[in-house]
């Protein structure tokens, strides 16, 4: 229940991304601002070490941060979200590049069924924004798989696992800061509201669920596959809201990359038990 409740917070940044009329860059520098402090309270206790893997893991996860935010206000919330999720494509073909681990056949299909999705997101006449939306939504989905394969490495499990967040965070203030502090002054209080959910409640609180339900034992697994309900939904909160309707072609290749990812995952979790099994 609780990674579902994170996913479900999770799903509602499309909306409120889309909400307000803030900048992409605008919007970031609040967003990440209430973010950082958020979930610095919520695991003060593991401390706020760093070392230069999970350096690098927070300019990965900055870098995720703003690419989606920009690719959600130029493309649609349903494009943005399924080309982000993406990673997982990214992570079968970089894993054998980052940690020596054989590339398996297998996982060919997963790929191919998710490269055939995310071409049906620019088929048809698409205006230039949304085409440069979709590519940096890939490019979101790509710093995901990286940031995620990093997380992995020795060195980011000596310190907070939640310090890349933080610093990742922090990076993206001040990196916004002159676009934030621009528009701090003819904010409304729409736009205020908005910032303040994103930050607090879509990352922090969502974060910090997640981090507890995974803390109390759940698996990886499960957590992986609940966490889809994510891309499921933020494109259903922003079409009921605001009546943004993604294309039908966007549509059917976010469906085949959800559902090639989640039955590779599924696969993977029978294999790996049938191995243990055997053992």
């Amino acid at each position: 229940m609780l990674v579902l409740g994170a996913a479900i917070l999770w799903s509602t940044g499309g909306l409120f991304i889309k909400a307000t009329h803030l900048s992409a860059f605008g919007i970031s520098f609040g967003r990440s601002l209430l973010a950082a402090i958020v979930i610095a309270i919520a695991t003060r206790r593991e401390g706020f070490g760093i070392n230069r893997i999970s350096a690098i893991t927070s300019i990965l996860y900055a870098a995720l941060l703003i690419l989606f935010v920009v690719a959600t206000k130029l493309t649609t919330a349903a494009n943005a979200i399924f080309l982000q999720y993406t990673a997982p494509v990214y992570v079968l073909i970089l894993e054998p590049l980052f940690y020596k681990e054989k590339f398996r056949l297998r996982d060919l299909g997963t790929v191919g069924a998710c490269m055939a999705g995310m071409s049906l997101f620019f088929v048809g006449k698409l205006p230039p924004q949304d085409v440069s939306g979709n590519l940096l939504a890939l490019a979101s989905g790509l710093c995901f798989a990286c940031y995620f394969l990093l997380l992995r490495h020795t060195k980011s499990r000596r310190v907070n696992r939640a310090s890349s967040v933080i610093y990742g965070n922090l990076l993206l203030v001040l990196i916004c800061a002159p676009a934030g502090l621009k528009v701090l002054p003819r904010m409304t209080s729409h736009d205020t509201l908005s910032v303040i959910y994103l930050g607090v409640v879509q990352i922090g609180l969502a974060y910090t669920l997640f981090t507890v339900a995974i803390a109390r034992g759940v698996r990886s697994l499960d957590a992986g596959i609940i966490g889809y309900i994510e891309p499921v939904l933020n494109p259903i909160w922003v079409f009921l809201v605001l009546g943004e309707r993604p294309t039908q072609w966007a549509l059917l290749g976010g469906a085949i990359i959800v559902t090639a990812v989640v039955c590779h995952t599924l696969i993977e979790a029978r294999r790996s038990r049938t191995v243990v099994d055997l053992s």
